[in-house]
């Protein structure tokens, strides 16, 4: 055995026990003792996502990728990385790619690596909904701003007949309040509109669902994305029992309830 190994076992026993650091520690011992060694990076990448070190899981993972591009794991504890860093973008493109070499390969890590594309898509899509809702108040801000400067700029222009003051004050304050109710429905109908629905969302491409199929479990796809799949693999993505195109069934009521989400949120076809 070579020390390289011995080390790296060492390591895994060490985190099996739950600590950490040891296992960091050997781990790194072990990657100087082989360093073009791909899946010790890995291994340390592993314990340095349990010790929240997010910046060195990275690194791991970056020379885990030069070493052998291929490697799902590295991809797959790079995007938890990207995660916790709020690295959206690039926390999805490395989950869409661990899943992409997962199916390829046939690893039974599929339903976690799915799940984990779920996630870098809704955090990045709740990060995106933070922005429009920051950027929206900062302009309702600044035009209710605008227009109470432009009241007072008629109020100092004006002379000192009541009437006359007292019809612009009125006339400003129904513009302002006219803004205000603007801002406040297209608010109410942004957080109403902005959630997509997990059952409208298709597992192999993460797109919304326009016409999805049935699988002899039960389990909807969407009818381009299995087909896709079946002409690469002969099997279920799921249960990765035999499947042929002729054993798939259009789910009929899922279309419909997808076309009635679409039809009154049009930018869910943008997911």
């Amino acid at each position: 055995m070579s020390k390289a190994q011995q080390l790296k076992d060492e390591g895994n026993s060490r985190f099996k026990a739950g600590d950490y650091l040891g296992a960091d520690s050997l781990y790194s011992k072990a990657i100087i003792a082989d360093p073009k060694n791909p899946l010790l990076y890995t291994n340390r990448a592993m314990a340095r996502l349990k010790l929240e070190l997010w910046d060195s899981v990275v690194a791991d993972c970056e020379a885990c990728v030069q070493l052998a591009p291929n490697n799902m794991k590295a991809r797959y504890y790079l995007a938890q990385a990207q995660i916790a860093l709020r690295d959206y973008d690039a926390a999805v493109k490395s989950a869409l790619h661990a899943h992409k070499l997962c199916v390829e390969t046939g690893d039974r890590s599929l339903a976690a690596v799915t799940d984990l594309v779920l996630r870098c898509k809704k955090e990045r899509w709740d990060d995106l909904e933070k922005k429009r809702v920051r950027e929206s108040r900062d302009l309702e801000r600044e035009m209710l701003e605008l227009l109470a400067k432009d009241k007072e700029a008629m109020l100092a222009e004006t002379d000192d007949d009541a009437m006359v003051r007292q019809e612009i004050e009125e006339e400003s304050d129904a513009k302002i309040q006219r803004m205000k109710e603007i801002f406040e429905r297209a608010r109410a109908d942004a957080e109403k509109k902005r959630e997509v629905p997990d059952w409208a969302i298709d597992d192999i491409s993460f797109g919304f669902m326009v016409d999805p199929v049935m699988t002899k479990t039960g389990k909807s796809y969407e009818r381009a994305s299995i087909m896709e799949h079946l002409n690469r693999h002969h099997s279920d993505p799921l249960t990765r029992e035999p499947l042929v195109p002729s054993e798939l069934r259009p789910n009929l009521a899922l279309k419909q309830a997808c076309e009635e989400f679409l039809e009154h949120n049009g930018w869910a076809a943008d997911w």
